[in-house]
């Protein structure tokens, strides 16, 4: 499972917006279909659960494992 480094890492890699920076790190990015997704990011570098790296991935990211791989 990646770390919440990497996902942060994937984010400012991927074109994400970070918009708001408190307890963790908010991101967006808006599509060329008008979509708006979000994500949050926490401040910790432990690894992200996998029962939430999965939701990450799949309704935040909406992005495959392998091309999460290849941009972080």
């Amino acid at each position: 499972m990646p770390t919440w480094r990497e996902l942060k890492r994937f984010c400012e890699k991927d074109g994400w917006e970070l918009y708001k920076s408190t307890d963790h790190y908010y991101f967006r990015k808006y599509m060329d279909n008008k979509v708006l997704k979000r994500t949050k990011v926490s401040r910790s570098s432990k690894e992200i659960p996998r029962f939430l790296w999965i939701n990450i991935l799949e309704k935040q990211l909406q992005v495959t494992q392998e091309y999460f791989n290849r941009i972080k």
